[in-house]
């Protein structure tokens, strides 16, 4: 993985923001890949309205040159030392398995230390919490990092606060993903810091992304939750059938005729698969369409919303929001919407 963006270049002769991401042998592939697509698809963007390209990426690892991932692909690299050398403006540091041999590296500690007293912006993706964390930058500060290794990351170190639930956190000039796909919601969270809402939208939509999540959003949604209880997948069909046709009769009675069993059997099979009843998985999954709705429009009534997600009602879709995420809709839409503070 090497564009042509990745050449150095002299800082004073360019207004591009440089962004070094740094990996090691074993990084996962998409903690770096995902947030330099990110980056390099807003220059794109940037350059269709005839603006010049802002981001200058960079791969950089301890010693340079060709760098395995956990894939397998090689990806090559620039030293750190290199990387250094013209003023950096982000620095990302991605996770993956080898993070816990970069943490044995003073050398690197000492780059990673120095690089956040000069640079604008630090992140790391999923475990590279673990080197800014060992580098001592995040004491007294919130971070997130991926589920799976969240308290081994309060344990190691008590000073930080370790968020387990969201997608990415910002604590100041430091912010952190739960590493894969979150790193490309941070990454169009610092797109929309630089330019504004609509580039990072646009951005969002030239890479497919189904909506840009916001980093207070949880790692797991109460759908999936239930879904993954369900470990042999019989309800899958279900659960998508459901999702399209919000607005129809989604009783006991109808979801069991769909699924082929008796009502009874039905609410007995799918509580014992999934944990929860028809009747709240159904609620969820309504809830989960009207938080994205809330994201994705400021100005679409909350009636509408109620009506286009089968809640009925303004009233019941507060209540069933209260129930599911502790805060109305309008509270969940002035923290998370397109014009979000």
């Amino acid at each position: 993985m090497h564009s042509k963006s990745a050449k150095h270049t002299n800082a004073s002769t360019t207004r591009r923001k440089r962004v070094v991401i740094v990996v090691y042998p074993g990084v996962t592939l998409l903690d770096a890949a995902g947030p330099a697509q990110v980056f390099s698809s807003a220059n794109a963007t940037l350059a269709s309205d005839g603006k010049p390209a802002a981001y200058e990426l960079l791969l950089a690892s301890p010693v340079g040159g060709d760098i395995e991932t956990d894939t397998g692909i090689c990806v090559r690299t620039a030293s750190l030392c290199a990387a250094s050398k013209h003023p950096i403006d982000t620095v990302i540091i991605s996770g993956g398995a080898g993070v816990f041999d970069l943490l044995s590296e003073d050398r690197s500690l000492k780059w990673v230390a120095a690089r956040h007293r000069e640079c604008r912006r630090m992140a790391t993706t999923c475990m590279g919490a673990f080197v800014t964390a060992r580098a001592g930058l995040l004491d007294g500060k919130s971070v997130a990092t991926h589920w799976r290794y969240a308290e081994e990351l309060q344990k190691l170190y008590p000073d930080v606060h370790v968020e387990k639930d969201p997608l990415f956190v910002r604590d100041g000039e430091m912010w952190s993903a739960a590493g894969v796909t979150s790193g490309i919601d941070l990454a169009l969270a610092m797109v929309e810091e630089d330019h504004d809402h609509q580039i990072a939208m646009q951005v969002a939509q030239s890479l497919v992304v189904f909506f840009k999540r916001p980093g207070g959003q949880s790692q797991f949604s109460n759908v999936l939750h239930a879904q993954k209880r369900d470990e042999a997948g019989r309800f899958s069909e279900l659960h998508a059938w459901i999702a399209e046709n919000l607005q129809a009769n989604l009783g006991v009675e109808a979801l069991a005729q769909r699924s082929g069993m008796s009502p009874r059997s039905f609410a007995r099979r799918y509580k014992e698969r999934t944990g929860v009843t028809p009747a709240k998985s159904v609620e969820m999954i309504r809830v989960d369409s009207a938080k994205r709705m809330l994201e994705l429009e400021s100005v679409i009534a909350l009636k509408r919303i109620a009506k286009e997600t089968g809640l009925a009602s303004e009233q019941r879709l507060r209540r069933a929001f209260v129930r599911h995420t502790g805060v109305s809709p309008q509270d969940y839409r002035r923290k998370f919407g397109a014009n979000a503070e």
